[in-house]
């Protein structure tokens, strides 16, 4: 799967709320610097990182886990090409349309788990598939008789670049909306966005959202 994309402009793109700054202070300084920026979304305010020529992570910046990509480097106040195509496709996507490009991105992890983002890249707007599809097909990839819908599931759940690499359209067996690390009612919020059917889909007891 050819995931760089060509560039497509961007001197005008809008970013809202958009800036730079440092996390938690100073931060120890590694080899390789990591760039971040911001945007603020209906979900809240995300943060965007990069090695300086590709996306390499998307997250609510609310989150520890959202921030972990930028924990060993220096952010850098410089305005990147990669944010400002990141931005435009945040604003096509959340008017509630599918965006015609992706930001060029860079995966992480195991060959496994970028194996299972490659799969998750290729599940359309407005689309779900299940943890049991997935594994499926990477058992019939690798020839093999079966592969854990758990192991797959714990991929998706490390997946560093969320809504482009879009983890919240997989979904449990028989329609249960688990798994999402940016939280349950975000992941309902999304489907919603891209008018997925919720009629068949429930969330599990263990996980049901507070009442309001």
């Amino acid at each position: 799967m050819r995931l760089e994309i060509p560039k497509t402009g961007g001197s005008g793109t809008r970013f809202r709320g958009a800036r730079v700054r440092k996390l938690g202070g100073i931060l120890r300084h590694t080899a390789t610097d990591t760039f971040i920026q911001f945007y603020d979304s209906p979900l809240g305010e995300l943060v965007m990182s990069s090695d300086g020529s590709a996306l390499t992570g998307l997250g609510v910046a609310s989150q520890q886990a959202a921030v972990a990509t930028a924990a060993g480097a220096r952010p850098r106040e410089e305005s990147l090409l990669i944010f400002r195509e990141t931005a435009r496709w945040l604003d096509t996507y959340f008017r509630g349309r599918a965006p015609a490009f992706t930001p060029k991105i860079k995966l992480s992890g195991s060959d496994f788990q970028k194996r299972v983002c490659e799969i998750m890249l290729t599940i359309p707007f407005g689309e779900t598939v299940t943890y049991g599809e997935i594994a499926a097909q990477i058992a019939r990839e690798r020839g093999i008789p079966r592969m854990s819908a758990q192991a797959v599931g714990g991929a998706v759940g490390a997946n560093p670049i969320l809504l482009i690499v879009p983890c919240h359209r997989v979904i449990g067996a028989g329609g249960n909306l688990t798994g999402y690390g940016a939280g349950i009612e975000r992941k309902i919020q999304l489907l919603k966005l891209e008018k997925v059917d919720m009629k068949n889909l429930f969330v599990p007891k263990e996980k049901s959202l507070p009442k309001k």
